[in-house]
């Protein structure tokens, strides 16, 4: 048997020596969460849920009215370079055509 095979070297008769694995963990993830205003429209959250996040129209629209109801919706659960960078670009999106609309990203 080879050493490869198992999780134990032996060096000699009487000594045997564990190899010690590295732990891979998965990243954390963070939550992409849009806040309720008075003035962006529902047609551009829902524009926004689809062309940034990629979401159907029924789950643009049920995120959209959760946002206009309880004041956040939650769209998804990312990596944080990937939350951040569409949370960035909500806000370049909203920016450009003149809407407050507000996201944020917080840890699961």
């Amino acid at each position: 048997m080879s050493s490869l095979e198992n999780d134990t070297v032996r060096r000699s008769d009487t000594e045997t020596v564990e190899k010690v694995r590295p732990e891979f963990r998965e990243p954390p993830l963070f939550r992409v969460l849009l806040h309720n205003d008075h003035y962006t429209t529902m047609d551009f959250v829902i524009e926004v849920l689809r062309g940034v996040f990629r979401k159907s129209i029924i789950e643009a629209t049920k995120i959209m009215l959760d946002v206009h109801r309880k004041g956040v919706g939650v769209v998804g659960a990312f990596t944080y370079d990937i939350a951040r960078t569409r949370a960035d670009r909500v806000h370049a999106m909203a920016r450009k055509r003149e809407f407050p609309l507000r996201c944020s990203v917080e840890k699961v």
